[in-house]
């Protein structure tokens, strides 16, 4: 079944670049994602579009918290903030439940926050698919490769591995 989930971690173009790398995934919107209350800021996230009978929410959620600083309350967490954003009290409720049962999977607290999605701002078109379009620049190969061969040793049976042949020599 087709879901969607909103996810802030650091950069939107790492972001975006791990979870277009996964099988089940149909589409990432990179941009900025606004929750509410004092979280109605905008914050660099991507909304993933996913089929469930193909890689789980769990599995999105385990992903997600292992390819960025889940556990680092930086000075830059209103830019970057580490957020699974929902849009159901039901998905909301799963994923809190996720969490708790991955907490264990750190030796540090996860600062990553549950959130009900509020708004979305795509990035400039310039900017999308950034991995994609640009693997060989600089901040992709000192940035997003190493997330991205994160997914090869931990989650290689959800990676497109066709999308990351060009990583296997590293």
């Amino acid at each position: 079944m087709k879901q969607k989930i909103a996810m802030g971690g650091g950069c939107h173009w790492c972001t975006e670049a791990v979870f277009q790398s996964l099988i089940g995934v149909s589409k990432v919107e990179q941009g900025f994602v606004a929750s509410i209350d004092e979280n109605s800021g905008f914050s660099e996230a991507v909304i993933v579009h996913f089929d469930d009978t193909q890689i789980s929410l769990s599995t999105l959620i385990e992903i997600h918290l292992h390819t960025h600083k889940s556990t680092s309350n930086h000075s830059m967490r209103t830019k970057y903030r580490s957020a699974v954003y929902t849009y159901s009290k039901e998905q909301e409720e799963k994923v809190g439940s996720h969490l708790e049962l991955l907490k264990s999977q750190f030796q540090d607290q996860l600062v990553t926050q549950v959130l009900p999605f509020g708004k979305f701002k795509p990035s400039r078109e310039q900017i999308q698919n950034y991995y994609y379009d640009n693997p060989k620049k600089p901040f992709c190969e000192s940035f997003i490769n190493p997330k991205l061969q994160t997914l090869l040793s931990k989650f290689k049976k959800h990676t497109d591995l066709d999308k990351l042949k060009h990583l296997k020599n590293e």
